[in-house]
């Protein structure tokens, strides 16, 4: 078993109301030359949680802290003029919230974070720490 550490959102970086799934995003990370999908789960536009990397497997969302993480990636985070914005949709909000508990229960220790935390990028597009800081 992994010790899980940070659960890290990210999101897709694709234009609002686009609809991609964890096998577009699989076939777009294995274009890059990752074996598979980089995280853990992936969250469409109508809430759905889509799994993608087993979790007893290391992720490839975020570089040094792969080992000790969770990646989670909702659809989304670009508007129509392909600037970031926090596109969720309130489906897509409640999904995450619901996971993110889900997780917290499994790894109580894991402290939840964006991508942008840790490298300088817009990713998530929403300040993901300071959502999530009381779960």
């Amino acid at each position: 078993m992994r010790q899980i550490e940070r659960i890290i959102i990210h999101c897709s970086d694709t234009k609002a109301g686009q609809a991609f799934t964890v096998e577009d995003v699989r076939s777009w990370h294995q274009e890059r030359g990752f074996f598979d999908v980089g995280y853990h789960y992936v969250v469409l536009l109508d809430g759905t949680v889509q799994q993608g990397r087993p979790l007893e497997c290391v992720g490839a969302h975020c570089q040094g802290y792969n080992i000790t993480s969770i990646g989670i990636c909702y659809i989304g985070g670009r508007d129509d003029a392909g600037e970031p914005k926090d596109t969720r949709t309130d489906k897509q909000k409640a999904a995450l919230l619901t996971l993110l508990k889900e997780l917290k229960q499994k790894y109580p220790k894991a402290k939840v974070y964006g991508h942008r935390d840790f490298a300088n990028r817009d990713c998530p597009c929403f300040d993901a720490k300071e959502e999530y800081k009381e779960l």
